[in-house]
This record gives structure tokens, sequence and C-alpha cells, in this order.
């Protein structure tokens, strides 16, 4: 307690001499050229913008190992439908219903390199087996993701190149339809789906050439992808369209030459439409010709753009190509489209399929997901 004072009074003048130190004098004692900095806080982690779903537009222009280009996007759907129908079903004495649950879902990934071509993959999986539900709505199938192709897209003068794998015949083509369907025994492309619709062989090269008047010219040609133009199955097809706000018409002719072997198959193919003040009729008539066999079929189709908050599509067709001597079968759809919000659609729907026994009977309920 004595000595508490004195040690006191010592340290008062080293504590005022502190506070009055000039930091010019202090830096007499330092070389700045060799000071070593340090940031304790340094974060050796990588610096990178996050990624929203599909990393389109996030990443800068450096580059980046973790994301996409800033040129790639990313789309994803999600289809699903439950739905009973009755006289089909598994094999079995009490199988005249076939009530189920089906899925499928899809990726889309595009990229451009110099702002005018275009590469797209698309990516496919679905439930794992199809029920009779999800055959007649054509749902992908197969837990696993598949590649369901690849397409690289780009100019060539004023006109559109398109070159890819698993790529249709009839990429390039345009067509003169408006209705959407609901389920997959209407022949797509309103019923010329073997000709405006034509799939591909494996490797498909096509070019495509739009007219500012409306008018469009189209080529392509298709081949396997072990034996490009040999002796496997090839073929080609040429379209032309022309079409405006209120009508429509495309015409296509393709020839598969079917492989060795066999003899070669043409199909000519022709839709259209018009649209009413209250509605839009599309129509489609397509044949095929193997040298023996002449075939034909057809499609109409009602589409109502707004009936509700919604819209309604009906419509009937052959479910395929029969020939003049053959009974044709037809089925008959209806369909009412709900857009919930602008990434989810409810579709319920009703259809009738004639056989030669009991006609099939479905309906079902189809939401489709998008983002």
């Amino acid at each position: 307690m004595l000595v508490a004072p004195a040690t006191i009074g010592l340290l008062a003048p080293f504590s005022v001499s502190a506070g009055e130190a000039s930091l010019n004098d202090i830096s007499k004692y330092s070389n700045p050229d060799q000071l070593d900095l340090a940031n304790a806080f340094e974060n050796d982690e990588p610096k990178y913008n996050p990624l929203i779903a599909g990393g389109e537009g996030l990443v800068d222009s450096g580059s980046s190992d973790i994301g996409f280009s800033e040129t790639t996007t990313a789309s994803f759907s999600v289809d699903t439908v439950l739905g009973a129908v009755d006289g089909a079903g598994d094999v079995g004495t009490d199988s005249l219903e076939s009530t189920s649950f089906d899925f499928q879902f899809n990726i889309g990934l595009s990229t451009s390199f110099t702002g005018e071509d275009s590469l797209d993959i698309a990516i496919d999986n679905g439930s794992a087996t199809a029920s009779t539900m999800g055959g007649k709505m054509g749902f992908d199938t197969g837990t696993s993701l598949t590649v369901d192709g690849v397409t690289y897209s780009f100019p060539v003068g004023g006109a559109t190149m398109v070159v890819g794998d698993s790529t249709d015949l009839s990429t390039a083509f345009t067509g003169a339809c408006t209705y959407s369907s609901f389920t997959d025994m209407t022949p797509d492309d309103c019923g010329t789906g073997n000709s405006m619709g034509a799939s591909g062989k494996g490797v498909t090269a096509a070019l495509g050439y739009a007219f500012d008047s409306g008018f469009s010219l189209a080529g392509g040609i298709t081949s396997g992808q072990s034996e490009i133009l040999g002796d496997n199955a090839d073929a080609f097809g040429i379209n032309a369209a022309y079409s405006t706000d209120d009508y429509g018409v495309a015409v296509a002719y393709v020839s598969d030459d079917m492989g060795e072997g066999t003899d070669s198959t043409s199909f000519w193919g022709v839709n259209g439409y018009y649209t009413f003040d209250l509605a839009s009729l599309s129509v489609g008539f397509e044949t095929s010709d193997d040298g023996t066999t002449e075939k034909s079929g057809y499609f109409f189709g009602l589409s109502f753009p707004e009936v509700g908050p919604g819209s309604v599509n009906i419509a009937a067709a052959t479910d395929q190509l029969y020939a003049d001597s053959v009974t044709e079968y037809l089925v008959y759809e209806a369909s009412y489209t709900y857009p919930v919000n602008d990434a989810m659609t409810i579709q319920p729907g009703i259809f009738i399929q004639e056989t030669d026994g009991d006609d099939l009977t479905g309906i079902a309920v189809k939401t489709s997901f998008s983002f």
C-alpha cells in the first residue's frame, strides 16, 4: 500500500510521452519499402459468383471451372399424368381397367459461341416402365438420364444449317399446325408425323431458309451413325411453307430407302390452319407409298384459345395410315388447359380410341411444371 503511490508517480511521465509521440518520428525507425503487409483475415477460398438454377447470366467474363459460361442456359420440365383407361390394361381376366400414375423429366441445355449459333442438348428420363396411360400420352420411360439429342445450328449466308446426332430429319421444317394435342394417339404435326414431323435415323444434316414474305424452304438428310449414306436405312426430305397471322399451309416430301433389301417408302404430307374470331381450325392429310400399297390418314382439330381462364382443344383423326381396303380406326380427344401460374399448367382431358373390339376410353389429368 505504501509503494503503490510512488509507482503510479513513476509511470505517469511515460504515459504522457507516449501520447505526445509523433508518427513522423516513429516512421524514422522503419523502411516502408521493406514492410511485409499481411491480412490476417485473408480468405484463400476461390472467389466466384453464386449460380441460380441453370446458372445462366451470373458468371463474369473471366474463366471459371465451377459454373456455366455466360452464354449457357438450362431449362427443366416435369410432366405427370394420373388417369384411367377402360377397355385396356394388363393381360388377365380382370384387367379391363387400368389406373396409373406416370412422370417424365426433361432437361434442355443451350449455349451460343458467336451469338448467332446454338448448341443444344436434350436429356430425358421417366417412369421405370410405361403404363397403358403413359403409353397413350407418349411419355418418356427409363429412370436413367438419357441424352435424347445433340444438335448444333449455325448461319450459312441467310440460311440456317443444323447438324446433329439423334436429331429429326424434319428439324428445319416449318409446319402449319396450331393444334396442341392432349394424347400421343392423334398423329404428330396435325396428322403428318411421317413427313412434316419425320424422325431421324441417327446423324442428320438439314438446311432451312425463311423469306421475309412468310414463305420458307427446307431440306434434310439422315443416316445411321455406323454407316452414313451406305446400305443401312437413309432418308431425305424437302419442305415448303407459307404462313400469316390468320392462315398458313405447309407441304413436305420424305423418301426413306428402308435399308438394303427393302423397298423404299415415300411420304407426302400437307397441313394448314385458319384462325377465326373464336377458334383456330387445323387440318392435315398424309399418304405413303412403298411401291406395293398406298395408305393415307387425316386429322381435324379445333382450338379455342380463350375459354374462361384457359383454352379448349378438340380433335378427331385416324390413329395411323390405312390402305383403302382396310377398316380405318379413329381417335377422338378433348382437353382443357389451365395455366395455374407461369411455371405450372393443369390439363384434364378425355379420349376415345376405336379398335376391332371394345373401344378404349380414357380420362386423365396431366400436370406440367417448367423451371
